[in-house]
């Protein structure tokens, strides 16, 4: 690049908002800032007596500065936006980080369906549906859908049910009385919607009814001498009383609100923060995050926030900290427009909120004494194992790596998978299945071209990686490149290589092979990389030559279609039974009539 005159590009700074973005000789990201003003604030780094630039951080980042660029801003909210997802996305040496980002599950009840399902979801979004959470604790979640299930009889199935034409056989759930069975007519869209409505509310706490209920229940059982059913009924007693005694807390008003607080020793913070939603306590999360002595609690707790709540969808009323945070205004402004009502970020001083901020420092000073160096471990089996990977390669970074596989036995159903890791933990809703389409027989390089090229011309498998790694050669590596060359498309393209005892040894890339040293965090992740594309693309052959097996028997059949092989096997369970049976017991299947009944009779005999 041309050479970069620092005090000629001071000059030319404009006097508005934006975003200033430091890198540098090598032109990684050092550091992304906002600024009201660029022109005053990106020259305060080149000037010695203000303030911010005096801390060993700032100075050492300083003298590593190549050049800078800038985004201009119509207004500083605009800026906060962008400042918080280009840290997100390029994670610069000198910001204060996240070290860890999740996601967050909701319970959600599809109240536009006839017959609602009540599942979890990992985002909320703008449609009918209502939603619980969100819910820091995955397990919890799981734990709490298997007893509204049990409790309310819902449906378990993603059926879609028309409530004219729920005319199907009920499944084992009904059976064993954990389903009501709107799929059979069993029950009507009215009735339904009453356990519906009975799950809405013990959602929002209003457990006391069915607890009642319960007791009676089970004190009828024991009176009729009914001892099994009476001791399923206490045990379900048990499982509502732990879950509303686990999240209720005491004399707290029913604001949605989070509480942060911060816990530091030397270079390392760990923020606590706990959710209360309606006045119950679903649970709590820390974070660790990557600062510098000489950072304040005000600049950690608001390097904390900004980067928090850009990434997650529900924003709480009330945010308690412990100190108070830069830019609080804007931000506040920001987090109100996103919630689409007023936040208050607070910092209480007495009372009950100051009771919850002491009981969210305390947890942090708990997990910064026991938990930093699993923390960190962690950190370094991710995080640390993508930087790794991305210094030996050469590039920049290597945050989201993608992984193909082809499986195929002798050409039939040849089938890809593609397996997304994002920070060093796989990202399992970014995963991808191809059936390939234009190849016919046992043609990996043909085949892996179709699949790269589908998944760089569909927008909608996500963002594009930062680094390919493909699980065979040099021809799979060729393949790959020739179709980001014509696409104009330029990722790193790796090879995964394997011993002779079949363990990732080490990465091909531009013809030369990168060894790891021994115990490298970054083989085990691409090892794991490996596996988890290998085992993606077999799990999915298995389904569809399962799916084949079924077909090929049955559709082969003139006059049966998927309704009626669906039909046959939910009658008969196997196809050793469809084979057995009788053109009268054929006939009796619903959907089925005595022609068909005789073809199938006379395919099998």
């Amino acid at each position: 690049m041309e050479i970069f005159d620092i005090e000629e590009e001071l000059k030319k700074l404009p006097n508005s908002p934006g975003v200033y973005i430091m890198h540098d000789k090598n032109e990684a990201i050092l550091y992304v800032g906002k600024a009201t003003n660029l022109h005053n604030r990106v020259r305060q780094y080149f000037r010695s007596g203000h303030g911010h630039n005096n801390s060993p951080k700032i100075l050492k980042m300083v003298s590593q500065i190549s050049y800078f660029e800038y985004i201009v801003t119509a207004s500083e909210m605009e800026a906060l936006i962008l400042e918080c997802n280009l840290i997100k996305e390029h994670r610069p040496k000198y910001n204060t980080l996240m070290t860890d980002d999740k996601g967050y599950p909701y319970i959600r009840i599809t109240l536009n369906d006839d017959f609602p399902k009540v599942m979890m979801s990992h985002r909320m979004s703008r449609d009918k549906s209502m939603y619980f959470g969100p819910f820091t604790d995955g397990k919890a979640v799981h734990d709490t859908l298997a007893l509204l299930k049990k409790l309310f009889k819902l449906r378990n199935c993603n059926k879609h049910i028309d409530s004219e034409k729920a005319d199907e056989r009920p499944c084992l759930y009904y059976q064993i009385g954990q389903c009501t069975a709107p799929c059979a007519g069993y029950v009507t869209k009215e009735e339904y919607r009453k356990q519906i409505d009975e799950t809405i509310s013990f959602l929002n706490g209003n457990t006391k009814d069915i607890e009642n209920q319960i007791k009676e229940e089970m004190k009828k059982a024991a009176e009729n001498m009914e001892f099994e059913l009476a001791a399923e009924k206490r045990d379900l007693l048990h499982s509502i009383k732990a879950i509303s005694e686990k999240q209720r807390i005491n004399n707290v008003s029913t604001e949605d609100r989070d509480i942060i607080a911060l816990a530091r020793n030397k270079g390392d913070a760990v923020i606590s923060i706990f959710f209360v939603r309606d006045g119950t306590l679903i649970g709590r999360e820390n974070h660790h995050m990557s600062s510098d002595e000489s950072d304040t609690d005000s600049e950690i707790i608001t390097e904390f926030i900004k980067q928090y709540y850009v990434g997650i969808p529900f924003v709480p009323k009330e945010i308690l900290t412990v100190t108070e945070i830069n830019d609080e205004e804007i931000i506040s402004k920001y987090l109100s427009e996103r919630k689409g009502q007023k936040v208050n970020i607070i910092i209480p001083q007495k009372g009950e909120k100051k009771g919850l901020i002491k009981l969210a420092e305390d947890n942090a000073r708990l997990v910064l004494s026991q938990d930093i160096e699993r923390i960190k471990k962690l950190e370094k089996r991710t995080i640390g194992a993508c930087a790794e990977i991305a210094d030996i390669i050469g590039i920049e970074k290597a945050s989201r790596m993608e992984a193909y596989d082809i499986s195929n036995i002798s050409g039939y159903h040849s089938v890809a998978s593609m397996v997304v890791f994002v920070d060093g933990k796989p990202k399992r809703n970014a995963y991808r299945k191809f059936r390939l389409k234009t190849v016919e027989g046992p043609d990996d390089y043909a085949s892996m071209k179709e699949v790269l090229s589908r998944r760089f011309t569909n927008d909608s498998l996500g963002d594009y990686p930062d680094v390919i790694m493909m699980d065979g050669g040099k021809g799979q590596i060729h393949i790959a490149q020739m179709v980001l060359d014509s696409l104009g498309i330029d990722i790193p393209v790796c090879g995964m290589v394997k011993d002779d005892n079949h363990r990732t040894r080490a990465l091909l890339y531009n013809e030369k092979e990168l060894e790891f040293s021994s115990g490298s965090e970054a083989i085990n992740m691409i090892t794991a990389l490996q596996d988890e594309t290998h085992r993606f693309a077999i799990t999915y052959h298995k389904q569809l030559r399962s799916k084949e097996q079924v077909k090929s028997i049955l559709d082969d059949i003139k006059g049966i279609g998927p309704a009626r092989r669906k039909a046959l096997l939910l009658y008969f369970k196997e196809i050793e039974a469809i084979k057995q049976a009788s053109i009268e017991e054929l006939a009796s299947v619903e959907g089925m009539n005595e022609k068909s009944a005789r073809a199938v009779y006379e395919f099998f005999n």
